[in-house]
């Protein structure tokens, strides 16, 4: 008997002498059985993921092995400071000692970050409210933050941890932060460079030496990711001008004692100049041979190009994929002849196996519903795999608008290699806003303007919005609901709902006004997966609210037909948009028409406009866009076409350097009227503006503009159009697109009203 208490007795653990216990046979003890496992010392652990951790249960045989396997699994949950195990007859007891739990993250003098981004970050690193704390983890979130300071150029950011105990075993993290001056590049530089100049070279970088600009670009702020992209720039500069052996040697960063400024040097090899001979197909095929030809974009006799090679590659694995091959392989192999700087390429492909979609998932849409992003998909589950349906599909959910980021990736089905499975993963960004604002033009003074918009309602992909704009010339009300799948097919319900208040922009101090209400129903008929035709009906009021200094043409037209009008009509559009950007567009295309037909009420007119925008890439930093925009209207049933129909133009939107709506005829006072005919072309010529590196949502432009309005008994005479040119600015500003612009009219005629100096948020192009 003294022996059994003995040996009970000399059962006690903690971690160190469970593993010296299992190390040194002479402290071992004889197995008992357990009979129950109690548990002490827990404050917010629930007692049952002690249990679930453990290697023992109630009738299992106790050793050393057991005992000291069960303290390293409840350390390796990290909820514990300290672990024992005691026993008393044959009862377990497990002793623990909680971590104390963060309840609060807090930052101090932090001003190049907001707090939600450093939390974040520190969520990251795995430290956050509710989470137990220890001191390793605090060195892992000063780190972070100090990476995150490095990343901004601020290499002097110092942090200091305070950690404040509260009550239940609780603590308050607060990270000061000294955040210092950050470090500007005083010098980049490009050795071993010979076919191009170093400034040529240093163009290329988005990073620089700063200049008056660089308060708002911070482009002489140096960091790691923007050093890689402009390296591989210049690694692609050499690789489109044929230096096939073109390599970056080294690079290196040198930062000052005081940590305020670097110093960038890139070493080079440029390797010598090829011209490509020739370009080859070997391999399969698929008795397309000139299908795949017919997609080659390298040229014989130009100098090699990566950029060719690498859109050939893709070409024809896409090409591939466009028949179900999912996993073809297509690599392009240089034959390099250095006696006479000469390459042929060699593409060899291998179509493998075809294979077909099992299933589709989604991910990341915690808002928007499965059927939103599926309605878009044009690749089915359970069909061959089609790589153009599947980049469409893509597309087609990214145009929704309502995600930051939209990924299609295919995986193979493990024990089924003629299937995959497509993974989209999408990242949801707030398509919600409450808008209240106040906006300033050279034309229309101080706007108010008050809106409240959901895109994404309920997830439904449901479109919902008001607005409201007090502006000196316009004021308007609206009421707007789309639902962009009313049929099953795709086709789109609009409902409109409006209540305006317009006179035209030089109205000399009058105060009559043009009072418009109405309702109106469209449907978007999609046609193609580019354009889209629309159909529409709607029933409309419009009032001429007499005042003084009213225009003649108003009130003829009121004295004739009544000073209150109706209108039924009848709205038949188009639309296909190719752009890459619909705030900054680079490259593509838009085109629109709309034509109204007033069948029934007081005005009988039809009125079409058209307007098309083309943007021609020159390179990675100039852009040519071009503008055209035709407008037409004409009375029905003998009535002449309403005057609070007619077109406008002159200033931002149209002609710059002539005030705003000027164009076109007048009445015998002067004031504008406008008219049922209209031609605008822009041109214009766009590039970053110096200072701010390839910012494109800064940049300038230098423009021509022609144009006018013609009256309806008028023909469009083109050598009364109207002309300028000028140079402009244009900022994707927090309140909006803001366009400015200086303009000389090149071809005026006598009354016209110029307006050198013009600027708006908002406006078009």
């Amino acid at each position: 008997m003294k022996k059994h208490i003995n040996r009970l007795g000399a059962r006690t653990a903690s971690a160190l002498t469970a593993m010296v216990f299992a190390a040194n046979a002479a402290w071992a003890l004889e197995p008992f059985k357990v009979q129950d496992i109690r548990v002490e010392g827990l404050q917010r652990v629930e007692a049952g993921t002690i249990f679930a951790s453990i290697p023992l249960r109630v009738g299992d045989d106790y050793n050393d092995e057991k005992g000291s396997a069960a303290i390293r699994a409840l350390f390796a949950l990290g909820l514990f400071k300290d672990v024992r195990l005691e026993a008393n007859g044959n009862v377990l007891t497990v002793v623990v000692e909680e971590r104390p739990t963060i309840a609060d993250v807090n930052f101090a003098g932090t001003k190049e970050f907001d707090k939600d981004t450093l939390k974040k970050a520190m969520r990251d690193v795995g430290l956050a409210e509710g989470r137990p704390f220890d001191s390793a983890l605090s060195d892992r979130a000063e780190q972070e933050l100090k990476r995150q300071y490095i990343n901004r150029s601020l290499y002097g950011a110092e942090v200091v941890t305070t950690v404040t105990p509260i009550e239940r075993n609780r603590v308050n993290l607060t990270f000061t932060v000294t955040e210092g001056e950050p470090a500007k590049i005083n010098e980049i530089h490009v050795v071993g460079n010979k076919a191009f100049s170093e400034s040529t070279l240093k163009g290329l970088f988005d990073q620089d030496t700063g200049g008056w600009l660089s308060w708002y670009t911070k482009s002489d702020r140096y960091a790691r990711s923007k050093l890689n992209a402009d390296l591989e720039t210049l690694r692609s500069y050499y690789l489109q001008r044929g230096y096939l052996e073109f390599r970056i040697e080294s690079t290196q960063v040198a930062i000052s004692p005081d940590k305020q400024t670097i110093s960038l040097t890139v070493n080079i090899h440029e390797g010598e100049r090829y011209v490509v001979s020739d370009v080859k197909l070997e391999g399969n095929y698929l008795e397309r041979d000139d299908e795949f030809k017919s997609m080659v974009k390298i040229k014989p006799g130009e100098p090699y190009n990566a950029d060719q090679v690498t859109e050939t590659t893709k070409a024809f694995s896409d090409h591939f994929g466009n028949f179900g091959f999912a996993f073809a392989r297509v690599e392009a192999v240089p034959e390099i002849d250095r006696e006479n700087n000469r390459v042929s390429i060699v593409v060899k492909a291998e179509p493998s196996r075809r294979a077909y979609v099992r299933r589709i998932q989604v991910s990341g849409n915690n808002r928007t519903r499965d059927e939103v992003i599926r309605r878009e998909f044009r690749q089915f589950e359970a069909s061959w795999y089609d790589g153009d349906k599947i980049k469409l599909s893509r597309d087609r959910v990214d145009r929704l608008g309502f995600f930051t980021e939209v990924n299609v990736e295919t995986q193979e089905v493990p024990g089924s290699p003629d299937q995959v499975d497509l993974v989209v993963s999408v990242a949801e960004k707030p398509t919600g806003s409450l808008q209240l604002g106040a906006g300033f033009s050279s034309a229309e003074k101080v706007s108010l303007s008050f809106g409240i918009k959901q895109e994404n309602v309920f997830g439904s992909g449901n479109y919902l919005g008001v607005d409201v704009n007090t502006s000196k010339y316009r004021r308007t009300l609206v009421l707007s609901t789309t639902d962009p799948y009313f049929t099953k097919e795709g086709i789109s319900r609009t409902l409109d709902v409006y209540y305006r208040t317009d006179k035209p922009y030089e109205d000399q101090g009058g105060n009559y006004e043009l009072v418009t209400a109405g309702t109106g129903v469209r449907f978007g008929v999609p046609f193609s997966e580019l354009d889209t035709v629309f159909f529409g009906a709607g029933l409309e009021q419009t009032r001429i609210k007499p005042g003084t200094n009213i225009p003649a043409a108003y009130l003829a037209y009121a004295d004739t037909y009544g000073y209150t009008s109706m209108a039924v009509p009848l709205t038949i559009g188009w639309s296909r948009d190719s752009r890459d950007s619909a705030l900054a567009p680079n490259a593509g295309r838009y085109q629109r028409l709309n034509t109204d037909w007033s069948v029934g009420g007081d005005a009988r007119y039809v009125r079409a406009n058209y307007q098309i925008q083309q943007y021609v890439p020159l390179n990675k930093k100039f852009t040519l866009a071009f503008n055209g925009e035709l407008g037409w209207g004409k009375g029905l049933n003998g009535r002449p076409f309403p005057v609070f129909k007619n077109f406008y133009s002159g200033g931002l939107g149209s002609v710059r350097g002539f005030d705003q709506g000027t164009l076109g005829p007048r009445d015998v006072i002067g004031s504008s009227l406008g008219g049922p005919k209209k031609v605008t072309l822009n041109a214009e010529f766009m590039a970053p503006l110096p200072g701010a590196g390839n910012d494109r949502t800064l940049r300038v432009f230098t423009f021509v503009d022609v144009g006018n309005v013609f009256g309806d008994n008028e023909t469009v005479d083109f050598s009364q159009m109207r002309a300028s040119a000028g140079l402009g600015l244009s900022w994707i500003s927090p309140l909006g697109p803001l366009r400015l612009a200086y303009a000389q009219p090149v071809r005026k005629f006598a009354g016209d009203k110029i307006q050198k100096l013009q600027f708006q948020i908002g406006t078009s192009f």
